[in-house]
């Protein structure tokens, strides 16, 4: 199993709570975005850079991910690319995607996109907040403990 970061929207506080579960498990990590992104200096992770648009670090992304990986993301439609693939995602919040919800996720997603789109105006997400890491790192911690075999 690898996991795979989609590090463009990745949030600062998430950066040390994934870094000291890579180190501390030995997990290779492919950190992908059209920008730099530093999570932390290990021979574990990889970062890789794309070129610019809005999608081309999720493409990457389902090109490179297999069966049993773990892929972190708030995108919900790269979410359900992975699962549609045997692969897991967990969202920043500390969500687990999963064939049972991610149907109901992306359609929600995709019923406030229609309705911004019509001109609604909408609160979007609530900030990201020190129990948004931690829901995050809990779900973290518990899946690789459930999924990964060093």
């Amino acid at each position: 199993m690898k996991i795979f970061v989609d590090g463009d929207a990745f949030p600062n506080l998430l950066k040390p709570i994934l870094f000291k579960q890579i180190q501390r498990l030995h997990v290779e990590t492919v950190v992908v975005a059209n920008k730099r992104i530093d999570i932390g200096k290990s021979d574990l992770i990889t970062y890789m850079i794309v070129d610019a648009g809005a999608d081309e670090a999720d493409h990457k992304i389902v090109e490179m991910c297999e069966e049993g990986d773990l892929v972190i993301t708030a995108d919900i439609p790269l979410a359900d690319r992975v699962i549609t693939k045997d692969a897991h995602a967990i969202d920043h919040r500390g969500e687990l995607y999963s064939v049972d919800n991610i149907k109901q996720y992306l359609a929600m997603r995709n019923l406030m996109e229609k309705i911004r789109e019509s001109g609604e105006m909408t609160k979007g997400p609530k900030p990201f907040s020190i129990k948004d890491a931690e829901s995050f790192a809990n779900q973290l911690n518990s899946f690789l403990t459930k999924h990964y075999k060093s």
